[in-house]
């Protein structure tokens, strides 16, 4: 028998509006969260994960990991996250020789742009989000994979 789990989509007006609801889904969430995001090339992903990270009070340079492919951030209650961009992984097992197992611990939010292009390597994401232009916004798509992320979305539904 599968769970059915909560899904919602929102159309974001702005870029502000898009940090804006990216932040109150941080502040809704318990911080131990592994979320894809997926879209085209400057649809929002990172856009995104800058709401998220402001959401959960970090306060310094959010920039994206193109490079690098994780950026960490050390949170104000001491708890970690990461921001994953896989656009540039060439193959998934890439990361398995940079130790990613090591960030997923279970005490951390993992946020991952591009997570396609290491299927087989990430755990099963809690929330997947799913952003597209549409007009002069973004419109985000958000589907809960697990009882966590279920929980978080059921808590983001308007009463």
């Amino acid at each position: 028998m599968s769970a059915e789990f909560a899904s919602m989509s929102l159309f974001l007006e702005s870029e502000k509006a898009q940090e804006d609801f990216a932040a109150k889904m941080a502040k809704k969430s318990n911080l131990d969260l592994v979320i894809f995001l997926h879209g085209d090339l400057g649809a929002g992903k990172t856009t995104f994960a800058r709401g998220f990270l402001r959401g959960c009070g970090y306060q310094g340079l959010v920039k994206s990991p193109t490079y690098t492919l994780v950026e960490p951030y050390s949170l104000s209650d001491e708890k970690m996250a990461y921001h994953f961009d896989l656009y540039r992984l060439s193959d998934g097992e890439e990361l398995e020789f940079a130790g990613v197992r090591d960030y997923f611990d279970g005490q951390s939010v993992s946020l991952i742009e591009w997570p396609e292009k290491a299927e087989g390597y990430l755990p099963e994401p809690d929330i997947v989000c799913q952003l597209e232009y549409q007009e002069q916004g973004r419109k985000i798509d958000i589907y809960a994979k697990t009882a966590r992320g279920n929980e978080l979305v059921l808590g983001l539904l308007p009463n």
